[in-house]
């Protein structure tokens, strides 16, 4: 067995670890918490680039999800929650059931809207609520707005079902990205213009 040099052996680990590096800076755009965020994605042909991704905590010390939110390129956070294409992408790192989402999501829209528009988007939050499945460590919900079709709801990559309406949506992505969100610096972190 031949012996490779001191030094040789040296610039090969070098420039491996160097490979490395940049194939993985180049193909994530945000990694938190161990979860990976692309740069960019697709929806009805139309790029959409990272906007920020953060973590989400519960408690101060739990560590419920990382997030990232997509807009195209340009665009201002102000205007994120105007009828314009989005998406947010959440990575959770605990089991979660469907009735939490569901109790979450009607308690957060409440928040984001008055009485008189809750009641008008009554039914249409039950319909989003009717879609959430369980989740399990490492699952992934996708919710994407596109303003001819509405906010579609995936799990793991799998539509399941999309809710219409550009003021279901406001509300909705309002959550995370309205006045009063689940979080405040989970809010700023998704919309920080990480991605010009």
């Amino acid at each position: 067995m031949r012996i490779m040099p001191k030094q040789r052996f040296i610039n090969r680990l070098v420039t491996t670890w160097v490979l490395i590096f940049c194939f993985t800076t180049g193909l994530y755009g945000a990694q938190v918490n161990g979860a990976d965020f692309e740069k960019a994605v697709y929806v009805s042909e139309k790029r959409l680039t990272l906007r920020g991704a953060g973590l989400l905590r519960y408690l101060v010390v739990i560590k419920a999800y990382a997030g990232a939110f997509y807009l195209e390129a340009g665009l201002p956070p102000d205007r994120a929650l105007e009828n314009v294409t989005r998406q947010l992408v959440l990575h959770y790192f605990h089991a979660i059931p469907a009735e939490d989402f569901a109790t979450a999501t009607t308690t957060m829209i409440e928040k984001n809207v008055t009485p008189d528009q809750f009641a008008r988007l009554a039914p249409l939050v039950d319909r989003m609520n009717a879609l959430y499945r369980d989740v399990a460590p490492g699952d992934r919900y996708t919710a994407t707005y596109i303003p001819e079709s509405g906010t579609e709801l995936a799990l793991n990559g799998q539509a399941l079902g999309t809710v219409p309406g550009a003021a279901f949506s406001r509300a909705f992505f309002s959550i995370w990205i309205g006045e009063n969100p689940i979080d405040k610096g989970f809010r700023n972190d998704l919309l920080k213009g990480l991605a010009p």
